[in-house]
């Protein structure tokens, strides 16, 4: 197994018609602190937008973050289109998913099936999703880095 230090490139942005940027301004500044770069679209940003940032800035990881109820529609074909563009990165999704989201197990399998790695809830905290990602990409924090870390 290899296993790689800091820091990883991150592509972060809300998908399709979604406007909400509170979410992914407190994720980039999470991600940020964390040691990631952190490449973030923005609000309404296309299936392409993601893609062709994730091969402009080699990143290792897709974050599409989306609260408005509708990401199932906004992610029909979201990783046929990373495929197309030649995007080997891990894939996450979170957020308020699906209108009246009440069976998020429901939720998960229908993401998972539209093949991201990951599905977090709405209520899924920042540093969760931060040791996720780390795991997914066996990052391991070095002993220098470990003494430098404030908390």
């Amino acid at each position: 197994m290899v296993v790689h230090t800091m820091s990883r490139t991150v592509v972060l942005g809300v998908i399709g018609s979604d406007a909400h940027v509170v979410g992914i301004t407190i994720l980039e500044q999470a991600f940020s602190a964390a040691g990631f770069t952190v490449i973030n679209l923005g609000v309404q940003s296309s299936q392409t937008e993601f893609a062709e940032a994730a091969v402009t800035h080699d990143a290792e990881a897709v974050l599409v973050s989306s609260l408005y109820g509708h990401a199932e529609q906004d992610c029909q074909g979201f990783h046929d289109v990373l495929e197309d563009h030649g995007v080997d990165a891990v894939t996450y999704i979170g957020g308020n998913l699906s209108v009246g989201q009440g069976d998020f197990e429901q939720t998960r399998e229908t993401f998972e099936a539209l093949g991201f790695d990951r599905v977090f809830d709405a209520e899924t905290g920042p540093e969760e999703a931060i040791a996720a990602l780390k795991r997914d990409l066996h990052i391991t924090t070095t002993e220098h880095e470990r003494a430098t870390v404030t908390t």
